[in-house]
């Protein structure tokens, strides 16, 4: 499996279907624009045999850090950090659940976010859980912003030992 950009000549967006309204709009409405305009990148893993249908998908740009919402030790570690990498969303077509894709998808954004913090750092990787998905990534390492219980972070520090085994 790998992932690709989004292609609006190639891939399906219509017939996406994650069961989140708003993620599904993204993909069809506002993902294509948002990379043409260099504010996000959207990546899609293809079903295999139909390579124009999309299993799932992710989104990745960068965000302010909000210092004082950190564990004080990460607060006095990055004080001079202002940005951090953000997947901004990520979703698996109903059709799809179940089968590993999500945590496939979220592997991946980690190993692209991790190559782009080798060439210019950043310190933390954030992402915006959706209702019912904090414990997902919680399994993975994320951890809760002080004041925000849907707003998760991992240290690329973590990632890049998490990656490595």
């Amino acid at each position: 499996m790998i992932s690709v950009p989004l292609d609006k000549k190639k891939h399906e967006r219509n017939r996406f279907d994650c069961g989140v309204e708003a993620l599904n709009n993204y993909l069809r409405v506002m993902a294509n624009q948002q990379s043409g305009k260099d504010n996000t990148r959207t990546f899609v893993l293809e079903d295999e045999a139909h390579p124009e249908v999309i299993i799932g998908y992710y989104t990745l740009t960068m965000t302010a850090i909000v210092l004082d919402a950190l564990p004080t030790k990460l607060q006095q570690k990055h004080q001079n950090a202002g940005a951090g990498g953000l997947i901004a969303r990520l979703a698996v077509d109903k059709r799809y659940v179940r089968r590993g894709f999500g945590e496939w998808l979220l592997i991946d954004a980690l190993k692209k976010l991790l190559t782009a913090s080798e060439l210019v750092a950043f310190p933390l990787i954030i992402v915006d859980a959706k209702e019912g998905a904090v414990a997902f990534y919680e399994k993975f390492g994320f951890t809760a912003f002080l004041n925000q219980p849907n707003k998760l972070f991992i240290t690329v520090a973590n990632v890049r030992v998490s990656l490595a085994k």
